[in-house]
């Protein structure tokens, strides 16, 4: 219980005293700047799986709020429909250059949450970006495709290669969970090496499998809000699927924030655990 409350108040502070909220906004516009080159990604690769555009759509729907699957639809279309590989080309650059801001971002915020100067020079800070940047396009792909079209892969792999009940369930299983565990390892390299600190990884478990996992929880959870109880195309027009994207991202960038706090929580309280020690230590 101690513990617990430990972590809830450190929260709250956090929250307070670093200006989340604020923080999460500003990756919220960058990450929007990137997810159409990000799409563009996505889709390009889809074809080359022979998966059909309704039952992609179908599942999208499933997943995605209304208003940013009709804001998509025609789109998605055309790229699974024609395999476009100048596309991947294209879509990479655009989603990394327009990501590594978002990401770099983040690196202003992990520095304010651990209360640290940046030292690194621009070229330093922008590599590192650069690199978080391909892993975070790497995760988010596999983050979405698997939990949205799992079951369509698992159906195109049966049916070359035949697998039984029991493999068909450990599969759906798997997709989820190879999903968290892709995402846990970006957020563990994200939150090892944007702030100008060096952590060992073992401070940052804790940050990274909780983001990884509400994440999840804030994706399915949001998308059912928004497709049962959240019009905002009666509200926003035409723009609502972008609002829907806004708020996506900003919960998004809450949750990062979320996971970094958890991680600054437990590094001090391990800190503080190990100076008790050496004092102890020293006094014998």
């Amino acid at each position: 219980m101690a513990t617990l409350k430990y972590y809830v108040t450190g929260l709250i502070r956090e929250f307070k005293e670093d200006n989340v909220t604020l923080l999460a906004a500003a990756q919220a516009y960058y990450y929007l700047l990137a997810v159409f080159p990000l799409l563009i990604v996505c889709f390009a690769i889809i074809p080359y799986f022979n998966i059909d555009a309704d039952q992609v759509l179908q599942f999208i729907q499933s997943f995605v709020p209304g208003e940013i699957a009709s804001m998509f639809e025609e789109n998605i279309v055309s790229f699974i429909e024609t395999p476009r590989g100048g596309l991947l080309t294209v879509g990479i650059i655009g989603a990394i250059w327009s990501a590594s801001n978002g990401v770099n971002a983040f690196i202003k915020s992990s520095n304010e949450a651990y209360e640290v100067e940046e030292t690194r020079s621009f070229i330093v800070i922008r590599l590192i970006a650069f690199g978080l940047t391909l892993g975070m396009i790497i995760a988010l792909i596999v983050a979405i495709l698997l939990p949205i079209f799992g079951n369509i892969i698992v159906d195109f792999l049966g049916s070359y290669l035949g697998f039984t009940n029991e493999m068909n369930v450990l599969l759906q299983v798997g997709r989820w969970v190879i999903s968290i565990v892709v995402l846990s390892t970006f957020l563990l390299c994200l939150y090892r090496f944007a702030p100008n600190k060096k952590i060992p990884f073992k401070h940052i478990i804790i940050g990274a499998v909780s983001a990884s996992i509400l994440w999840q929880i804030l994706t399915v959870g949001f998308s059912f809000y928004v497709s049962n109880f959240g019009n905002y195309s009666a509200t926003y027009g035409s723009i609502g699927g972008i609002i829907v994207l806004m708020i996506w991202f900003f919960l998004t960038g809450i949750v990062l924030m979320i996971g970094a706090s958890l991680n600054v929580l437990y590094h001090q309280r391990q800190i503080a655990e190990e100076q008790v020690m050496y004092k102890k230590e020293s006094a014998r």
